[in-house]
């Protein structure tokens, strides 16, 4: 069991949401600073001056005006030699800062030098890239529900971010910057309990606390059919597998639906005991990892599915002492899988889904809440509860701490990945949505195709 939903008191929750619009940027008020004592801006430091230099300068100035003509080139050289050797062709009289601390000689000199020959030699290294320690964008997500066992943030292909807030979902245009809203539900159905970008960009899923999943084409801004009749309790997790969108539940139930047909239902995902709350198909869309409440991790076979009997799980992982939701398949290696655990375990663990077997578990000190691979890099992000709240980059397969990103005040619930692979979102239960540039510069590609095809929406006027 594992920390879920925070609900503050209606009266703050009001309070804090008077003249507030979602998406909209987010400015903190600023701390106040403690004023510097090494002097203002505009009063020179007394004990950085050289007064006696600035005497001379001034009174050599205008011994030059009265004697320039009279001076023979040959003393004006041997002047010129002579103040430079005595450091006296400085410009600047007065001082605003103190000054650096003079080197000392040391005869580790000769140690530093080789080392810095050595470090040249050395051209190979890939230089270390600079990783910002603050979000690059905030905006603001009133009346977000601050439950770990939801999944409100999807971020699409076509660079759209979609939020569940409450009872509505709002469409973020990362590249406009412009805001929209999909759709709002009434509160008997209420609220919008999972949000999951289908592969095409422009179809989206989006779980109910009523049991049921809508479908929504959000170019149209139109609903395409509401699938029912399989889940008994609220829908927190999502996952697509082309035309396959997967659906986990409060019942812990794990349902595959084709969107394509009328009877929707094909599969029936039995394991957990309780609240499914992670889902992830792999990228080869074979094999499918689901955790629970119930502190289990389950690998699911596509190829072994059957609609006439309960499907039996390929394996069934019981490391985990508390609620697994941060699922993230490897990117670099098919059957690596990364889990963590909640605030009863606190670990994020690496699995060979092949064979079952643990490969690592780091213990983070906090409760994992979502995990994200790098694309490009051997890289995972993973978003942290309480106490820091914060985001933290490891380097594979060491687990050495890269950076550690904070800023968001509360559990950072959710994360989704841009379709670069370069800049993360995150969510928390601070109602804020904050945009960290983590894995690097873009890389230029070649613009894809654009197609007629819907991908597994394009029978889908037939459906009555």
């Amino acid at each position: 069991m594992d920390a879920g939903s925070v609900s503050p008191s209606l009266s703050s929750k009001s309070e804090s949401r008077v003249d507030r619009f979602p998406l909209q940027e987010y400015f903190a008020p600023r701390p106040s600073c403690p004023r510097k004592t090494v002097g203002d801006r505009f009063i020179p430091v007394r004990s950085a001056m050289d007064f006696d230099f600035a005497r001379s300068v001034l009174l050599e100035s205008r011994k030059e005006k009265e004697n320039s003509s009279v001076v023979s080139p040959s003393k004006e050289a041997y002047r010129k030699q002579l103040a430079e050797a005595l450091n006296m062709n400085r410009t600047r009289i007065l001082a605003f800062k103190t000054k650096p601390p003079t080197p000392v000689d040391s005869v580790f000199q000769e140690t530093f030098s080789d080392c810095n020959t050595y470090a040249h030699q050395v051209k190979s290294a890939k230089p270390r890239r600079y990783i910002p320690q603050t979000a690059e964008r905030t905006l603001d997500a009133p009346e977000i529900v601050d439950d770990y066992y939801l999944n409100l943030l999807d971020w699409s292909r076509s660079n759209v971010v979609a939020i569940a807030l409450g009872n509505t979902v709002y469409l973020w245009d990362a590249s406009s910057g412009s805001t929209s809203e999909l759709l709002t539900i009434d509160d008997d159905s209420g609220p919008v309990t999972s949000v999951n970008w289908a592969p095409d960009g422009r179809h989206i899923a989006v779980g109910l606390n009523n049991a049921e999943v809508q479908l929504w084409d959000s170019m149209a801004n139109k609903q395409l059919r509401t699938l029912r009749g399989g889940h008994r309790s609220r829908v927190g997790a999502l996952s697509w597998n082309q035309h396959i969108l997967t659906s986990g539940g409060m019942d812990g139930l794990i349902i595959n639906n084709d969107v394509r047909v009328r009877n929707h239902i094909v599969d029936v995902y039995r394991g957990h005991q309780q609240e499914v709350c992670g889902l992830k198909w792999s990228s080869s869309g074979q094999q499918l990892a689901s955790g629970g409440n119930d502190n289990l991790l389950y690998i699911w076979d596509r190829s072994a599915s059957s609609s006439n009997s309960p499907t039996q799980w390929l394996h069934r992982l019981e490391d985990h002492t508390a609620a697994v939701k941060a699922l993230a398949w490897c990117p670099f290696q098919s059957n690596l899988l990364a889990s963590g655990g909640g605030s009863g375990d606190r670990c994020i663990k690496f699995w060979n889904t092949h064979t079952g077997a643990c490969l690592n578990s780091v213990d983070t000190g906090s409760q994992v809440c979502s995990l994200l691979w790098s694309k490009s890099e051997r890289e995972l992000l993973s978003s942290h509860g309480f106490t820091e709240n914060q985001l933290t980059l490891w380097k594979y397969p060491s687990m050495v701490k890269m950076a550690e990103l904070t800023g968001h005040t509360s559990r950072v619930l959710f994360m989704a990945q841009s379709p670069d692979g370069c800049t993360v979102a995150s969510a928390a239960g601070d109602e804020t949505l904050r945009f960290w540039n983590v894995f690097g510069t873009p890389q230029v590609a070649k613009p894809a195709a654009k197609t007629a095809n819907l991908g597994p929406f394009a029978h889908l006027s037939h459906i009555r």
